[in-house]
């Protein structure tokens, strides 16, 4: 989230919304391209038209809409109540690497996987100060994912941001997968982040740092928990449609809630000076619980992405993937889930050139790289550029804005009575 000041002529000033959405149009054909072969060939197509009148163009986020209450999708009251799993990948990039698409992509598997407490600085993966985590809560079928946006800032005190941000995420992911069933007791996104946040404080390798977190539990039973802080977030989508946004909490432009580690010494001086440091709290995030439905898509990202693509951008490329790959299908009544939803989001491993592992990944790795590309054009204005007209109109900022991007990406699937267990690792964090 640091701030790269660029001055640009005002002759290069372009705003036609047209031309972001041209922008993402360009990277979709080339993931298109990287379609698996064999049994679910995730081929593109043409968008089709939504029912819904498009979101309209903003700075940042769209207000919340359609987010009416969910009607139960089992086939009568009698019916045992359906059981809900989750395809889940994450895609991310440095900004100061280049995007490859094969490589900077996870996929999470239906297999336990031990986590450990925390991980070493090599075995990060390539995100730079963005972290992830996917992790099966305790020995349930519930899953508690999330993004966290380590402080750039804190490089000028001699501090690593993604010290914090990593850890936090591992953190988390470890409280997860050891988490009491038994104990009677439901773990909320919001308790999640503050168990991961005292492990921080306590673990005296990480002096200092700080980062936003976006923080959900996903529950077999068709129900997601979250707890926002910051400016990372998240979208439900549905249908050819935006269900649901998160919006970005900020004390002041490009300065986001966040989570600290403030060392005494810091916080006398800045107190000398009449200063003030920020230091939110988890209670302090934006609680929401959302209804799912077989067919959504939940994105969940840091800022590298919101501040490149708006809600109307990844939701245009998420529905052309997920119609060209028929995973929204055409139907009389306009655009339904298909049936063998399941297969699409478990991991193939057929080898080749061209193989794409699963649905999600595939759509993990299409908002990575939209982002990305829209990051570093200087010439299609995107969100952020559009908040530093409006607040500082003299700066002359134009284009993308070049930053760590990290993306995690649930499919939800409806099994009904089918005993399965969610298609995710059981406890993976970057």
């Amino acid at each position: 989230m640091d701030i790269a000041a660029r001055r640009i002529s005002a002759n290069t000033l372009v705003t036609a919304a047209s031309k972001r959405i041209a922008l993402v149009e360009y990277v979709i054909p080339t993931l298109c391209a990287q379609r698996p072969t064999g049994r679910r060939s995730l081929t593109n197509s043409s968008l089709p038209k939504s029912r819904t009148k498009p979101p309209s163009q903003r700075q940042r986020h769209l207000p919340t809409h359609i987010a009416t209450r969910q009607e139960s999708s089992s086939s009568s009251a009698t019916s045992p109540p359906p059981r809900f799993s989750y395809g889940i990948a994450a895609s991310f990039t440095a900004k100061d690497k280049r995007f490859k698409p094969k490589d900077n992509v996870l996929h999470f598997e239906p297999y336990p996987i031990p986590v450990k407490r925390r991980t070493n600085r090599k075995d990060r993966p390539a995100s730079g100060q963005d972290a992830f985590f996917v992790s099966q809560l305790g020995d349930s079928g519930d899953v508690a994912m999330g993004v966290a946006d380590g402080v750039g800032g804190w490089a000028d005190s001699g501090v690593d941001p993604a010290d914090f941000s990593h850890a936090f995420c591992n953190y988390m992911a470890y409280e997860a997968n050891n988490f009491d069933t038994e104990s009677g007791g439901a773990l909320s996104a919001m308790a999640l982040m503050q168990e991961g946040y005292n492990d921080v404080v306590n673990d005296k390798t990480i002096r200092a740092g700080g980062s936003t977190a976006c923080v959900a539990i996903a529950r077999t039973d068709g129900s997601l928990d979250v707890a926002n802080l910051g400016d990372s977030g998240f979208l439900q989508l549905r249908l050819n449609a935006v269900h649901y946004n998160s919006e970005p909490q900020t004390h002041a432009f490009n300065t986001p809630y966040q989570l600290a580690i403030i060392p005494r010494a810091m916080r006398m001086m800045t107190q000398a000076f009449g200063g003030t440091q920020l230091d939110d709290m988890p209670k302090d995030s934006a609680v929401s619980k959302h209804s799912l439905r077989h067919g959504d898509v939940l994105v969940f990202a840091t800022d590298g992405v919101w501040d490149n693509l708006n809600s109307w951008d990844i939701l245009r490329l998420v529905s052309k993937l997920m119609v060209g790959s028929n995973a929204w299908a055409h139907s009389d009544d306009g655009i339904k889930v298909t049936e063998r939803l399941s297969d699409y989001i478990q991991k193939d491993d057929s080898e080749g050139p061209d193989q794409v592992k699963s649905l999600q990944s595939f759509l993990a790795m299409g908002i990575a790289s939209a982002a990305k590309a829209a990051s570093i054009n200087r010439r299609v204005d995107g969100p952020f550029a559009k908040e530093v007209q409006k607040h500082y109109p003299h700066e002359m900022w134009t284009g993308g804005k070049v930053d760590d991007i990290c993306v995690v990406v649930a499919v939800v699937v409806e099994d009904g009575n089918r005993a399965s267990r969610a298609w995710m690792d059981m406890g993976v964090s970057g």
